[in-house]
């Protein structure tokens, strides 16, 4: 009997030796090792964060109410006078368009725009407004009629004024900032059977030139995106995923005239400069300088004995022009113009392109190597 109540002794004071000595390791143990060593476990991904997952929910409630739907009609007495100025062009009365009287009727369209302040301007495409004189923007639940402030064509812009205000406007970001492979959100309002039209992509390049705008001064610096836009679509917003606006939709690329993966936006930084400049004077035409040549290199620094290697040398000079009339002539190398050295012919490019038919532009030539300043009023293209 001693000897087992001598074992059972043992037995608990051993057990109660390696409970002490268990909790005794466990406290001192690494905590990160303890970790690590531990099974992986599952947790639900909803909690997994307090912010929201990603979608396009803010960018379609900020934009949607800022896009409307533009109708446009002719009215008669402008067709009237479009088909007597088309009868009296050579061969005009075998217009293909008139071959079957089409275009012996008032034309119509419908596009989009964007409403850009409380008190009623909206921008959109000169081509959804162009050659008509009757404009209805509707809202969801309302319908007004818009006023052409004014156009530009080489840019593909107009601005439309309505009789209202406390409007829901688009808020304009820094085009500049936008990112290839940002998300971004297309909204139109092209028919009144689907208002409020929503699509999402990418942007896919910036800068794109795609020769779409039929005009010797066009400007084109497209955003390119895969977001689906079709006709009627013209002129609605391009949005982020804040809803702010940095485009105007403008055109697609397709061999079948419906969306095939690539659309076009006016950046927004190009759609507010022209705006701004429409409010102030109206339809703009651009200026044309009228010369035409190749940028100075070292080859044709050598051909021509230049004293610089840099600049644009002029080749040929347009009859009737701004530039002729300054007394620009073949030869002249253009070094300045208003006081912001020219490198090249994109530096030319890019400070004339918005100059309009009445700016003057202050150049400085190289004329035999000797220094000229010559003020250039520009013309209307000839």
């Amino acid at each position: 009997m001693k000897k087992i109540l001598t074992l059972v002794s043992a037995g608990f004071a051993g057990g109660v030796i390696a409970l002490v000595c268990f909790f005794y390791l466990d406290q001192n143990q690494d905590p990160k090792l303890y970790e690590e060593n531990q099974p992986p476990r599952a947790i639900l991904a909803s909690g997994a964060t307090d912010e929201p997952g990603f979608n396009f929910v803010t960018a379609a409630k900020r934009g949607t109410p800022t896009v409307v739907n533009i109708n446009v009609e002719e009215s008669r007495t402008m067709a009237n006078q479009r088909i007597r100025e088309r009868n009296n062009e050579p061969f005009g009365f075998f217009n293909f368009h008139d071959f079957f009287g089409y275009d012996n009727y008032p034309r119509q369209g419908a596009g989009s725009g964007v409403v850009i302040s409380e008190d009623g301007y909206i921008v959109t495409n000169n081509h959804v407004v162009e050659g008509g004189d009757i404009i209805t923007v509707s809202f969801d639940e309302k319908e007004y009629r818009g006023k052409l402030v004014g156009a530009d064509p080489s840019t593909d812009l107009a601005l439309l004024k309505i009789d209202a205000t406390g409007l829901e406007y688009a808020e304009f970001a820094d085009s500049d900032d936008v990112e290839v492979g940002e998300w971004v959100v297309a909204i139109g309002n092209p028919f009144s059977y689907l208002k409020s039209t929503v699509t999402a992509g990418i942007v896919s390049a910036k800068g794109r030139d795609i020769d779409i705008l039929k005009n010797d001064k066009a400007i084109e610096e497209f955003i390119q995106t895969d977001a689906a836009i079709n006709p009627g679509n013209s002129g609605g917003a391009l949005v982020n995923i804040e809803g702010e606006l940095i485009g105007i939709n403008t055109a697609i690329a397709t061999p079948t005239g419906v969306y095939a993966g690539y659309s076009f936006a006016i950046p927004a930084n190009l759609v507010k400069r022209v705006i701004d400049d429409i409010k102030e004077n109206g339809n703009i035409e651009r200026g044309r300088l009228g010369v035409r040549g190749r940028t100075v290199d070292e080859i044709i620094q050598n051909e021509n004995k230049l004293a610089v290697d840099y600049g644009f040398l002029v080749e040929l000079v347009d009859n009737g022009s701004g530039a002729q009339f300054a007394g620009i002539l073949p030869g002249d190398v253009i070094v300045e113009a208003n006081k912001n050295k020219i490198m090249n012919f994109e530096d030319l490019y890019e400070l004339i392109q918005f100059a309009k038919v009445g700016d003057t532009i202050n150049l400085v030539v190289l004329r035999k190597n000797k220094e000229l300043e010559i003020p250039v009023y520009l013309k209307r293209g000839i």
